[in-house]
């Protein structure tokens, strides 16, 4: 993955733009090619079909493309650039077009909807679809109107919140999130869900712990649910603290939904990780679970869901 680019899907609306700003500083931490793709509209997708079947000489060789100037013109105004951008005009449907250019990518960028979005829908049928089916991992990057009004400024430096089932979560998902925390020098929250409820007694303000690799930081009072969840997860993130050991982590169980404690842990986060499948799914269904899809359509801040990578 040294070399593997940074790939983001733009049609020149704001929203898109928002993803090809955040594109771009991934790429920058990662040292990663950027990889800017563009469907071209039907329109132009058309003219070509035609001009190829006619061989009109008479006819310009390429259709306009507004979009494509445009993006080259707002990277060029950029502060820095990646090491290598490169330009890719794609053809076929949003959803297959950009699914074949994330291919081998580091990860595929997408904002939370294009120019066609109503302005109360939440996620595009588009950035949907993608993050269902790419092979990559895919971060959907919401527009103004989904941040919290108490969120910070500048979330870029918040945490990295990872949503954890001990016992299902495939593990190109933890890698995933503790890649993007060492890149960014921040820590990793970890957020795991449990059925059982709290006694009605017990009040947590700060519902993260720092746990040791040697062991749980639990005085005994935890409810038994809690305490083998956060039991679970030790176990579960002890080779990942050790092949990444300079990342600080933070670990809750907590009970109720899971869904929900992300969306609103996703107030502060620099980005919010999810796995793709339902656990009680085959991996190699292209039904997104349904943590990651509730998440997809709430977080206030950009999402990643990461199918499994690894060979089994």
């Amino acid at each position: 993955m040294s070399n593997a680019p940074v790939v983001v899907g733009v049609d020149g609306s704001e929203h898109s733009l928002l993803a090809l700003e955040w594109a771009r500083t991934a790429a920058l931490r990662y040292g990663a090619p950027l990889v800017v793709a563009h469907v071209l509209p039907d329109s132009a997708q058309l003219y070509a079909a035609r001009r190829s079947s006619l061989a009109d000489p008479s006819q310009p060789r390429e259709y306009a493309d507004p979009v494509g100037v445009h993006v080259r013109d707002v990277l060029a105004a950029a502060a820095e650039l990646p090491r290598e951008v490169r330009y890719d005009a794609l053809e076929g449907s949003v959803p297959e077009a950009l699914r074949v250019a994330g291919e081998g990518s580091r990860m595929l960028v997408t904002g939370s909807r294009g120019r066609g979005g109503f302005a109360a829908l939440l996620l595009g049928s588009n950035s949907r679809a993608v993050a269902s089916t790419a092979a990559c991992p895919v971060v959907v990057v919401p527009h103004e109107a989904r941040r919290a009004p108490d969120a910070p400024a500048d979330p870029s430096g918040g945490p990295v919140v990872l949503g954890l089932h001990a016992a299902e979560t495939p593990d190109d998902v933890l890698a995933f999130a503790f890649a993007e925390a060492a890149a960014r020098g921040t820590t990793v929250q970890v957020v795991s869900a449990y059925a059982i409820p709290p006694a009605p007694t017990m009040v947590v303000d700060n519902p993260f712990q720092v746990i040791p690799p040697e062991g749980l930081a639990d005085d005994g009072n935890a409810v038994p649910a809690e305490r083998e969840m956060l039991r679970s997860q030790t176990e579960r993130l002890a080779p990942l603290r050790t092949r990444w050991p300079g990342v600080r982590v933070e670990q809750a169980a907590v009970p109720g939904d899971a869904a929900e404690r992300l969306v609103t842990a996703s107030r502060s986060a620099a980005l919010v990780v999810v796995g793709r499948h339902h656990p009680r799914r085959t991996l190699g269904s292209l039904t997104i679970g349904s943590v990651a899809h509730a998440v997809l359509h709430h977080a206030h801040g950009p999402v990643a869901v990461v199918p499994t990578l690894s060979a089994s």
